[in-house]
């Protein structure tokens, strides 16, 4: 992003003031070079540092819809779902079903039976309950599935405690310190059309400490030689997940490209190590970023509304959107960037909070914003939200979550349409009774 001649905030090459005006607000914008760039930095890495021996697969849950997969195919990337609704959404873009992994701590019959007809590569096993399905519904279909188990290291990363899912207290994996990781194994592998491919964990999101990455690593590490010994079987296969922390404010770390690169190397590094270490054969490695290859790649865009003061209190600045279409704030008390798109050159000059249009007290993008003096009519610009925004939003108070566009050279396309008021009752029903 940059500011242009006019003033404006440009982003993807486009004025996002003119974007504004074109496709309405409030608007979700995605910078397409930004998005391909990252997807390349960590598979570029993998394939110089490991041999290419290892695939990123993109977090859908960081923000899905078909275009994204569009990319994510053309980059020659994998994708991870976690969802029937992220794995049909992958489907319809065409995306190879060879190259998807499907995560979940609470995978329905209906989602399995869908993941196995589309013949997905890798399913991860969350559940004793979920292993005996597979197996089930596998052994109906003649076929034999391959899997991860999803395992807690028990690293604790400093991050939000929303966030964290490979602390003891979590309702994903199974804990190595306790052994029921060593039980669900030596389980999983007794399933004759489950063909076990090795270990998953993920140890939290936004984080910026490279090593919480590299403990997690000596632990599954660690675990995989233990059950080597225990019970002869070595993992081909080792996914450390995502969690790779992004800016939002200055408050937070800027990578950068070589940072996240180095994220990588220390990690792979350490597999390297490891595996000399205990004796092991080098596993296929998977790194799943979904926040850090779209997060900085996307800015939401809104109109100023209703400009209120209350002396010796605060200053609120509302908008044409809030909770309903960015719900982080409210669900963690996350905190943004903001600036005056059409104004991006005027000095910030006082502190407000941004309200957002529902009725609802704690609808608010955030607090302690420092602004330029904002007035109706101005375009807002909150920087960012390319990952769990639209992933997030909803139709709080029977709103329009917003459209989404997708920017390179200059040039925007929709890559997710308006809704319509007709969208919103398309499925509601008047019974025979209220008639």
């Amino acid at each position: 992003m940059k500011i242009n001649q006019r003033g404006h905030l440009e982003i993807g090459g486009a004025d996002s003031v003119e974007l504004a005006n074109k496709f309405g607000t409030p608007l979700y914008v995605f910078d397409e070079m930004h998005i391909r760039n990252m997807m390349r930095i960590y598979q570029d890495t993998i394939n110089e540092a490991y041999d290419g021996n290892g695939l990123v697969l993109y977090a859908s849950k960081a923000f899905s819809c078909k275009a994204i997969y569009a990319i994510a195919k053309q980059e020659g990337i994998g994708v991870d779902v976690v969802s029937g609704g992220e794995l049909y959404t992958a489907m319809q873009a065409g995306f190879p079903a060879e190259k998807i992994c499907m995560h979940g701590n609470n995978k329905l019959k209906r989602e399995i039976e869908y993941a196995l007809d589309c013949k997905v590569g890798t399913i991860v096993v969350d559940a004793y309950s979920e292993a005996d399905m597979l197996d089930e519904e596998a052994s109906k279909r003649g076929m034999v599935q391959e899997v991860l188990i999803r395992i807690n290291p028990g690293v604790e990363a400093h991050t939000h405690a929303y966030v964290q899912t490979a602390t003891p207290d979590s309702k994903f994996g199974f804990s190595i310190a306790d052994g029921t990781a060593e039980k669900i194994t030596a389980y999983v592998l007794q399933k004759k059309h489950l063909r076990l491919k090795g270990f998953h964990c993920h140890i939290g999101s936004q984080i910026f400490e490279k090593q919480s990455f590299v403990l997690a690593v000596e632990k599954n590490l660690a675990f995989i030689s233990a059950i080597k010994k225990t019970l002869g079987y070595e993992a081909e296969t080792l996914n450390m997940g995502g969690g790779f922390g992004i800016w939002y404010t200055d408050e937070d770390a800027k990578i950068g490209v070589e940072g996240y690169r180095d994220y990588l190397y220390a990690l792979i590094e350490t597999v390297k190590d490891g595996c000399e270490k205990y004796g092991l054969k080098r596993p296929f490695i998977n790194i799943e970023p979904g926040r850090s290859i779209v997060g900085e790649a996307g800015i939401t865009l809104y109109t100023v509304g209703a400009i209120k003061e209350i002396p010796g209190i605060r200053k609120y600045v509302a908008i044409d959107g809030g909770m309903f279409d960015n719900p982080r704030y409210a669900l963690y008390q996350s905190k943004y960037t903001a600036l005056l798109a059409n104004r991006a050159n005027e000095k910030p000059c006082e502190i407000v909070s941004i309200a957002g249009k529902c009725c609802e007290s704690g609808d608010l993008i955030g607090t302690n914003f420092n602004l330029a003096k904002a007035q109706t009519g101005d375009i807002l610009a909150v920087l960012s939200t390319g990952a769990y925004n639209y992933s997030m939003a909803s139709n709080y108070n029977r709103n329009l979550i917003p459209p989404a566009v997708l920017v390179k050279d200059g040039k925007a396309e929709y890559i997710v349409k308006p809704q319509t008021y007709e969208d919103l009752v398309r499925n509601d029903v008047i019974p025979e009774s209220l008639k």
